[in-house]
């Protein structure tokens, strides 16, 4: 088994990680009180690495599709790594996680070259270091018995056994990190009231967890189970008290730590274009109004995070700053934190559907047929909590998932079971193109029985065949043959079956063979840079060669594929 980390390591410590994340995060939410009790910290962790490991995926789709027979080097590998966690980091937790990982990747792009190309035992450590070292510096006020502690004693341990391969000093670094952990309720008084360890120092021991795996094939032993606020939880889950008394356990115990009222009521989390004194300004207007401020990154991309009262305050602070984007603001709780009144939740619609689209005239199209959009941008795949956020935007008791990318439906899958723990009664419907996802939403009856609703619009999706118009990026072997760059490609169910140079000759040619088999009705969406006159050429060839077959036309709008059609 591999020794050294190398960028296949990397790898699969990035799927490792996601999945031991996966199997934790309902433990991690459960006992998360540090530094709000809103039990979320598994699942921010999860959702930052599974962005991570997307980034790592795309720099190794990225060197495949350029031929390249070595692939991604190991500084590679782990500089998309941590920037993959930067963009995509939630929480604070999540935020703290992503500045780790750039530490250790700064160590490794440094370090590591064309006579080092992969990283062992005593580089490892140094780059623990910097990353432990780093995740102070990007905390605003950082606190013992947090995740930092556990990242210090993981550096600590690994430091002391660089003297070994990498999978050595990795496992040295996991049971310093599982020792530091277990401390960590005796240097925080509000973990000690809870009974629990710190989630954010959980969740990094499974990250460690998964290297020790990744780099010496074999899972290191499971923290023991010493936390006795989640046993409680557990044991209350098993009686008639019931989650939500469990739940309401933790919550208490962090209470009596923070004194009701003394918290800020939004999290705001953003990422921001701007230059090093920009940043070292914003800090410290960002730390005068709020707490838990963690702002990392770096080379003109920060992720900032931040708990305040006034959230239009911090986002204005990042607009003076410079170009804040990604904006998400979260509240609390219905009991603001400054008022003893209670605000009743707003009350969730019966039934909603939410769509990943890509285009903005496909999202305004969607949205008019009362859809809840998730707008995805080429080659910006959206990750799977932008679509929980989505869910959560359509505030209903169920909820339809129209993934409408073939690619997408593990992440949307992940989205589902998400969902589902905030008590969403969800079904996910496998459609492979917008037009699939149209015509579900055709048929889409909300006050209908859920199971019917879900059953109609899943046999309209399956009854329509889907095909996309492209230009061919470079040379390529395709199931019709050898394509060029600058070719259009007519790919039907997702198979490239016509090759041509004609935009509205190979689309009547994808038209005549989908109509083959019988059709009743055509849609046709059309990319911003296709001219109307291909669509009336269309409409006009269906109309003439193809008796009793309707055509609707509409525009993908900006960032649309170039020409989507269905036939039903």
């Amino acid at each position: 088994m591999p020794q050294l980390l190398d960028a296949v390591v990397v790898r699969t410590w990035c799927g490792l990680a996601l999945d031991a994340l996966g199997r934790a995060r309902e433990e991690i939410d459960a006992i998360n009180v540090y530094p709000v009790a809103d039990s979320d910290t598994g699942t921010n962790l999860y959702l930052t690495v599974e962005s991570a490991a997307q980034a790592v995926e795309a720099v190794f789709a990225g060197h495949e599709a350029a031929g390249s027979a070595e692939g991604p080097s190991a500084a590679e590998a782990m500089r998309a790594m941590a920037h993959g966690a930067l963009i995509g980091a939630r929480g604070n937790s999540g935020t703290i996680l992503a500045q780790l990982l750039r530490g250790m990747a700064q160590v490794v792009s440094t370090e590591s070259d064309a006579a080092r190309p992969v990283v062992g035992g005593e580089l490892l450590g140094i780059a623990l270091r910097r990353a432990a070292d780093s995740g102070y510096q990007a905390v605003a006020h950082p606190v013992e018995g947090t995740v930092l502690t556990v990242a210090t004693a993981a550096a600590d341990a690994a430091t002391q056994g660089a003297d070994g391969d990498c999978a050595t000093a990795a496992r040295a670094a996991y049971d310093g990190a599982r020792t530091a952990l277990a401390r960590t309720p005796g240097q925080l008084a509000v973990l000690e009231r809870a009974g629990v360890v710190d989630a954010g120092g959980q969740g990094l021991v499974a990250v460690l967890g998964a290297l020790v795996e990744a780099l010496s094939g074999q899972a290191p032993p499971a923290p023991p189970r010493q936390i006795r606020g989640y046993a409680r939880v557990r044991q209350a889950e098993r009686t008639d008290v019931g989650a939500a008394a469990a739940s309401a356990h933790l919550v208490d115990c962090a209470a009596d730590a923070v004194p009701a009222g003394s918290g800020p009521a939004f999290e705001v989390i953003y990422l921001l274009e701007a230059d090093d004194p920009a940043v070292d300004r914003l800090r410290g207007r960002l730390d005068a109004l709020g707490d838990s401020l963690v702002v990392v990154g770096g080379d003109g991309l920060w992720n900032v995070h931040v708990h305040v009262d006034d959230a239009g305050a911090a986002v204005e602070a990042g607009v003076e700053a410079g170009r804040p984007y990604r904006i998400r603001i979260t509240h609390f709780g219905a009991q603001d934190a400054h008022s003893t009144g209670f605000t009743p939740p707003r009350e969730r619609v019966r039934r909603a559907v939410v769509a990943v689209v890509q285009g903005e005239g496909l999202a305004g199209l969607y949205a008019e047929a009362g859809a809840t959009t998730v707008l995805a941008r080429p080659g910006e795949p959206p990750a799977s909590g932008e679509v929980v956020d989505a869910v959560r935007r359509a505030h209903a008791r169920e909820v339809v998932l129209l993934p409408n990318d073939g690619t997408l439906r593990h992440t949307v899958a992940a989205a589902a079971e998400q969902a589902r723990t905030d008590g969403v009664r969800v079904a996910l419907i496998p459609t492979r193109s917008a037009v699939q996802g149209i015509a579900a939403l055709a048929v889409h009856e909300p006050d209908r029985r859920f199971d019917e609703d879900v059953v109609s619009m899943t046999s309209a999706a399956g009854a329509t065949r889907y095909a996309e118009l492209a230009v061919a990026e470079r040379q390529s072997w395709t199931m019709a043959g050898i394509c060029q760059a600058g070719d259009v490609l007519g790919l039907i169910d997702g198979d490239v079956a016509v090759i041509g140079a004609d935009l509205p000759d190979i689309a009547t040619t994808v038209l005549d063979r989908m109509l083959a088999a019988g059709g009743e009705m055509v849609t046709l969406v059309l990319g911003d840079e296709v001219p109307d006159a291909v669509a009336v050429r269309l409409e006009d060839h269906v109309r003439e060669a193809h008796l009793a077959v309707d055509t609707v036309v509409y525009r993908g709008g900006r960032q649309s594929p170039l020409l989507l059609i269905g036939v039903e």
